[in-house]
């Protein structure tokens, strides 16, 4: 029998759920009524939120893109957006 992970459905979750959640989670640790294992257990829940909003938007601004302009005004392509070099 397999076990399954704690936090697996995070990584189904869309960007503003994931949001949501490590919202929640940020205000019941700030309010200090929280038992000493389930902090733990929610601060990893957050944890694993925090890194799945990371990934979203990383995701996300990679494929904004500038649209590019000829000498007349008219787009002819796009470029990446805010590119490190």
């Amino acid at each position: 029998m397999t076990e399954a992970k704690p936090n697996a459905d995070i990584a189904t979750l869309p960007f503003e759920e994931a949001l949501k959640q490590l919202e929640a989670i940020v205000a019941r640790l700030e309010r200090g009524d929280v038992a000493l294992e389930e902090s733990i257990d929610i601060y990893t829940r957050g944890e694993a939120l925090k890194a799945r909003c990371d990934a979203l938007l990383k995701h996300a601004e990679a494929r904004i893109e500038k649209i590019t302009l000829g000498a007349d005004g008219k787009p002819t392509g796009t470029t990446p957006l805010d590119v490190e070099k």
